[in-house]
């Protein structure tokens, strides 16, 4: 199990603490630090992670009124030097908050809440998402999870392709059927394709393979894929 996260802190050096942290527990995976707020927005906005370490008091926008902008819902650890700022943090259903200067074994704490709770979550959507309801053809097509090979975005069209079963064709967006499938399985490879994890048979000249198919793996989204499998490009 690995819990993917960002940090976003104005002050270098604390990002150089968490990450040092962070590299010391095993199933936390920090892929990128921000001191700029907008930065690490556009980047939420475009690779979905599971929790963030945000710091409250910096300089451009507060914590908190990051916190309102999140384009998904993700937990996220408050961090500050500031203790009067903790219960506004609680008041955000924050998982906790770190005051700083805080240990090791403080951190391993809170992101142990991480953990709980991303392992209930994820059991909830083994139960919830087995299968997907899906609006097409004038019906509520119900559609195995672990039977879907890939999906083809047109438009405002899907292609959802199946194996062993027709292609359903549904109007719908990348980013509305992306909030419906389990993030740990799915990922987004391109800008007209997600693809299934599990079913990937090889990869080579940044080309997936699944079945006889070959998808094509984009450059904006080619950095977040690898580190998803576990390697660099």
């Amino acid at each position: 199990m690995i819990i993917r996260a960002i940090a976003l802190d104005d002050e270098p050096p604390a990002l150089a603490i968490l990450e040092n942290f962070c590299k010391k527990v095993d199933y936390i995976d920090l892929l990128k630090t921000f001191t700029k707020a907008d930065e690490a927005l556009k980047y939420l906005r475009k690779y979905p992670v599971d929790f963030m370490f945000l710091d409250i008091n910096m300089p451009s926008i507060s914590g908190i009124d990051f916190h309102t902008k999140l384009p998904h819902k993700i937990m996220v650890i408050f961090t500050t030097a500031y203790s009067e700022f903790a219960v506004q943090g609680f008041n955000l259903s924050a998982m906790d908050y770190l005051l700083k200067p805080f240990s090791q074994e403080r951190l391993l704490q809170a992101v142990e809440k991480i953990k709980a709770q991303y392992e209930l979550q994820n059991q909830n959507l083994k139960m919830d998402q087995q299968f997907l309801f899906i609006r097409a053809d004038y019906s509520l097509m119900k559609i195995p999870v672990q039977d879907i090979l890939f999906i083809e975005g047109l438009d405002d069209y899907l292609k959802i392709h199946i194996e062993n079963q027709k292609t359903i064709v549904a109007r719908m967006t990348m980013k509305a059927i992306l909030e419906k499938l389990p993030v740990s399985e799915f990922c987004r490879v391109h800008r007209s394709f997600i693809v299934p994890l599990a079913k990937i048979e090889k990869i080579r000249n940044k080309v997936i393979h699944i079945k006889e198919e070959e998808i094509p793996i984009s450059a904006s989204f080619e950095k977040d894929f690898f580190l998803r499998i576990g390697r660099d490009e």
